[in-house]
């Protein structure tokens, strides 16, 4: 399949009775030529205009990553609410679209633009719409392209010419949604507080309601969640129940996710550290190989949590997994899929509670000389409606 240089996303969705029966449309172009890729029109029950709009934006970008996956996007849509909240010029009030504009920043590749176009130029997409709501059509409609149909030998040339990495991008994909555990005693002190050789706080009450109010903002995507598994350290863990709770899924443990061990550091504040180790603290602050209180190095973190990540990706391919855990292995993740160097973790904040959105792209066949997986950052340090990112009381 020759891949489009550049794409178009129409998308509109509509609701009679608002909210009344719903259904989105969808459209797929290559940009250059102007030329149907694919279509998707299809019912979602009763909803109001804004979901359904935002459900045909993710139906456009879905497509996009299945057809075009290394192609440049535009959307243009008829809702200003939806291009000028997923442009970010308007904030994300209503409880109904925070989770799907999480699912949109997910899917969006880097560089998405949004359009805003008026009523008469969205026609393809609200028709799509109404075909839906009118029982005429259900679902995606791939186009067949005559340059998709080459010679049978062009068509071989083409296979082998294809670097692997973008059919694997077509094929497994795996999400993790990772949530760091709620405050704790420990947290709000901003002590040091470590894995399972810790003194293991809990949550407190305010941790609970954090992660409560996490859950609630990630149930709309329950149905797509496969499994919550959490670090056993008791924190990540009462995290982890309230998610499985929440979103009606099994809990599972890893010990590989746990958090960092730092020795006799650990229920002391940095000011307690510094003011009888200060030259071990500044030696520990930007190395990997240091061990904080003769505790975990960062090295010693990296390999558990990598070996952790290897059995979750092979258990859960294809699928999306939430992930209960910590400061440290969060990182870990997210410098894995960045490729970044293992000292990037002092460059990275993580607030309680907050969600970091991570897809690895797993060849179903590994080939020599190629990366065992691809990954792509969606979301980092995200928190749920009504926590403040830059409250210091919740700073660690």
């Amino acid at each position: 399949m020759n891949q489009p240089r550049a794409v178009l996303i129409e998308a509109d969705g509509g609701s009679r009775g608002n909210p009344g029966p719903a259904a989105y449309g969808a459209v797929l172009k290559d940009a250059d030529t102007g030329e149907v890729i694919a279509e998707d029109g299809t019912t979602i029950g009763v909803a109001s205009n804004n979901v359904a709009e935002y459900r045909g934006l993710i139906a456009g970008l879905t497509m996009a990553a299945d057809l075009a996956p290394d192609a440049e996007i535009e959307v243009r849509m008829d809702s200003k609410l939806v291009v000028e909240q997923m442009s970010g010029n308007w904030k994300i009030k209503h409880v109904d679209m925070k989770p799907l504009a999480l699912e949109a920043n997910r899917l969006a590749p880097f560089g998405t633009t949004y359009t805003w176009v008026p009523r008469e130029q969205n026609k393809h997409a609200d028709r799509l719409a109404n075909e839906a709501l009118d029982g005429k059509r259900n679902g995606v409609t791939v186009a067949v392209r005559e340059q998709d149909v080459p010679p049978t030998e062009a068509a071989d040339e083409t296979e082998q010419s294809e670097p692997s990495w973008i059919a694997w991008r077509r094929q497994v994909q795996t999400t993790l949604i990772l949530v760091r555990h709620g405050v704790t005693a420990h947290t709000s002190e901003k002590r040091f507080s470590g894995g399972l050789a810790s003194a293991n706080p809990g949550l407190s009450d305010e941790g609970r309601d954090q992660i409560r109010s996490t859950a609630d903002w990630l149930a709309p995507l329950a149905e797509r969640v496969d499994a919550v598994i959490a670090s056993p350290v008791r924190r990540a863990r009462e995290s982890g129940e309230l998610l499985a709770e929440r979103l009606g899924v099994a809990l599972e443990e890893d010990p590989g996710f746990a958090e960092m061990e730092f020795g006799t550091w650990d229920g002391l504040t940095f000011e307690e550290v510094a003011a009888t180790q200060r030259p071990a603290l500044e030696k520990w602050l930007g190395s990997v190989d240091e061990r904080p209180g003769g505790g975990e190095s960062l090295v010693m973190v990296q390999e558990r949590v990598l070996a952790a990540l290897d059995r979750l990706l092979e258990a859960r391919a294809g699928s999306t997994v939430v992930v209960a855990s910590h400061v440290t292995p969060i990182k870990v993740v997210v410098a894995e899929a960045l490729q970044a160097p293992l000292g990037s973790q002092f460059r990275m904040e993580l607030r309680p509670a907050s969600v970091t959105v991570v897809t690895f792209f797993t060849p179903p066949e590994p080939t020599d000389g190629e990366p065992r997986r691809y990954a792509s950052l969606r979301q980092l340090n995200t928190l749920a409606p009504g926590v403040d990112l830059f409250d210091e009381a919740t700073r660690w």
